[in-house]
């Protein structure tokens, strides 16, 4: 009988060793509803696809950390296929993606593979004509996390605009959305335009990167209507819906999967005097603030690595903890509904950056009103209707 134990420990011990390796690949990630042989395949796997491309080219890449290929960098990888790789341009938070939101990024040179590193934010958004004399193709691949908001889109809208103004191509290598299950929010309107939303769609848009790039393009969004030669690498194996966790968190205060669901809804209060956890290990999972009412959940912002000024430090926040729970599928308004009931000076709860992130006065002026969320929503819908006529047209993945 202590033999057959024995065997059978034996046997249970091997397959459960085969089954973790079998999973430890992050970043081909298997579809909820695709056949278990079949994995989500960013465009920058597909090397084979876009090589040809660069062939005999000098190449720059717009990129950050999310730009990976099993764990090793884009740049790395190009490299060691003799790419002829001269420039990288960097977003938000850097090449390495360790600046703090908003902070100021400056061109430097890339320790590893000596490369110059170009920063595209702070004043400079946009690729000079100096920037790109020496260049003959840009390839973009940055994660984006399906947010109107995240300024990865307005990176893609001036490097779009420089390259097509200067007549040279662009290959976007696509990348699935993690928050491509919904479409919400109100449409930005033109007088709220800015880095942090510089199209008429929703907060939450329900489409990649590259179909994004291709609608920028079809819709003559570019100054003076200009469009870019574009070329998108799709993604393989992936429709919208369909889980992603991903591999790299795409930014200093998204750690983790959690984080990227609830940051359509959380980030409106960056407009407002709540926190939403930056300067802490949870950034976009709890909201709260000195000023609401005690309650069981606090917490106190301090300097860290995603946040060396954050909303509140050293004081203690009250509010709610969001990391247990089943995100919404939907924009949800009832946290931000709720706070400004509870806050005591409702003149001092909206600061002047709320509707650059919502896009549309309205929603602060019915907050103010008291107006349902069903009343709020049903604003939105003319809009939303209109934008999912024009998303439609530039679709890759069903």
């Amino acid at each position: 009988m202590q033999v057959k134990n024995t065997y059978l420990f034996t046997i249970l011990l091997f397959l459960s060793f085969f089954s973790c390796k079998s999973s430890g690949k992050p970043d081909l990630q298997r579809s909820k509803t695709e056949p278990a042989k079949k994995y989500i395949l960013p465009g920058a796997y597909q090397t084979d696809a876009y090589l040809p491309l660069l062939k005999d080219k000098s190449v720059a890449v717009i990129g950050n950390q999310t730009s990976e290929i099993n764990g090793k960098h884009l740049v790395d990888t190009l490299l060691s296929l003799n790419v002829n790789l001269v420039k990288v341009f960097a977003p938000e938070h850097g090449f390495r993606g360790r600046a703090s939101a908003g902070e100021h990024v400056k061109n430097s040179v890339d320790i590893k593979t000596g490369l110059p590193i170009i920063s595209l934010y702070g004043k400079h958004k946009k690729p000079t004509e100096d920037d790109l004399k020496d260049i003959d193709v840009l390839l973009f691949d940055i994660q984006d996390v399906g947010a109107r908001f995240y300024t990865y889109l307005s990176t893609l809208h001036y490097v779009m605009e420089a390259a097509a103004e200067q007549n040279l191509p662009v290959i976007v290598l696509d990348r699935p959305n993690p928050n491509s299950d919904y479409i919400d929010g109100p449409v930005m309107k033109e007088k709220n335009m800015s880095f942090v939303g510089l199209h008429p769609v929703p907060v939450v848009y329900a489409m990649t990167i590259g179909e994004y790039a291709r609608m920028i393009n079809g819709e003559k969004w570019l100054k003076n209507g200009v469009q870019a030669d574009l070329t998108v690498i799709p993604v393989k194996n992936y429709k919208h819906g369909d889980v992603y966790q991903l591999p790299v968190k795409p930014s200093p205060n998204l750690p983790n999967y959690q984080a990227v669901r609830l940051y359509p809804s959380l980030c409106l209060f960056e407009g407002t005097d709540i926190s939403v956890g930056r300067g802490t290990d949870f950034p976009f999972q709890v909201y709260g603030s000195p000023l609401l009412p005690p309650s069981d959940f606090s917490f106190v912002p301090q300097p860290n690595e995603g946040s060396k000024w954050p909303k509140h430090q050293g004081a203690v926040c009250y509010g709610e903890d969001l990391r247990k729970m089943t995100p919404p599928v939907e924009m949800h308004l009832q946290w931000l509904i709720n706070t400004y009931r509870q806050y005591p000076d409702k003149s001092k709860y909206f600061n002047s950056f709320f509707d650059k992130l919502a896009g549309d006065g309205r929603l602060k002026e019915m907050i103010i009103d008291g107006q349902t969320i069903a009343e709020i929503k049903k604003s939105w819908q003319p809009d939303l209707d209109a934008f999912k006529k024009i998303r439609q047209k530039y679709l890759i993945y069903k």
